[in-house]
């Protein structure tokens, strides 16, 4: 449960992520979509820090949980002297965890489309880790962006952890992994936090938790359309859906309509049919094997692969061998 990530290598119908664009454009698909990463707007944000606190929502805390029992493999693998650039770091707490391993990193370089955010953030960093280089850069991270000066003759470390590798399609994910070899080097090292395949009903509570908050996530999508685009969805006309899709691997999100009913978007109609869904999200899960086969098809060598004693969440480490 990720921000999805716009494909890399077919251009989105909006220029700049324009909000509005997006929305019409996707209900105005014969399977109504909208990206979920217009799910974190300031009430969203809040909703989703609730989710990783929930019982039923297991990554979280399996991430983290995993990151510090594999400390010094990590340390291992991310070196001495080294950058690490972080894609998509937000609040960086996970972070947090590698920045303690690795006392002797020279640099950290928090990515983050959110400028304002993402300064205040770097500000507390360099309150808590004085010797550290703080260097953030405000880019949307799937698309090119500059490192700073100061690190690009660094040894370079990706991390990307939270399983947000889930939220692209397959195909999506080998050309993230593409990208993100450009971007870190060749013979760089990239830690990567990947959900797996397991029983679907821990996978169903995860994304349907009995106090509904997620069902008030997924909702409060239709929300800030109302509140930023002068939409009139009538939030009681629909309900949460999310359920494991076995075929292709994921869990999917939707909100569905309860009834038939015509909805306004910036003065444009839109119609819905009862049972009729918006597709929210994806989270596709993998198995050891099949995210070592997706990176090797990327240009990345699996060094090393850490997992929870119930096999629910990992973390691999890879190494760039492409050019």
């Amino acid at each position: 449960m990720t921000m999805e990530l716009a494909g890399l290598e077919t251009p989105t119908p909006c220029a700049d992520d324009d909000f509005l664009c997006e929305v019409l454009h996707g209900l105005s698909l014969p399977q109504k979509s909208l990206p979920s990463r217009f799910f974190y707007d300031a009430v969203g944000s809040g909703l989703f820090e609730q989710i990783t606190e929930l019982p039923e929502y297991y990554p979280t805390r399996t991430e983290i949980g995993l990151l510090r029992s594999c400390a010094t493999d990590l340390r291992r693998s991310i070196g001495a002297s080294a950058v690490v650039v972080e894609f998509g770091s937000g609040s960086s707490t996970k972070t947090r965890k590698v920045l303690s391993t690795a006392a002797s990193l020279a640099a950290y370089v928090p990515v983050d489309i959110s400028a304002q955010f993402l300064q205040q953030q770097a500000a507390e960093l360099r309150c808590e880790y004085p010797k550290l280089a703080v260097l953030p850069v405000a880019a949307d991270f799937t698309r090119p962006f500059e490192l700073p000066d100061a690190v690009r003759i660094m040894p370079r470390v990706g991390f990307f952890p939270g399983s947000t590798i889930g939220n692209f399609e397959p195909h999506e994910a080998a050309a993230f992994l593409r990208h993100a070899g450009r971007i870190l080097g060749r013979g760089a090292t990239f830690i990567v936090g990947v959900d797996l395949i397991k029983d679907t009903q821990v996978l169903q509570k995860a994304y349907c938790d009995s106090q509904g908050v997620t069902a008030k996530f997924n909702l409060n999508l239709l929300a800030r359309i109302n509140r930023e685009l002068g939409g009139d969805f009538d939030l009681d006309g629909f309900s949460h859906k999310a359920f494991y899709n076995s075929v292709r691997q994921r869990i999917e999100m939707h909100l569905v309509s309860k009834r038939r009913q015509k909805v306004r978007v910036a003065g444009r109609a839109i119609e819905f049919r009862t049972g009729e869904t918006i597709h929210t999200e994806n989270s596709y899960k993998y198995t050891l094997e099949s995210f070592g086969a997706l990176a090797r098809g990327s240009g990345w060598t699996p060094a090393a692969v850490w997992t929870d004693a119930d096999a629910n969440f990992s973390i691999h480490a890879l190494v760039n061998e492409s050019a």
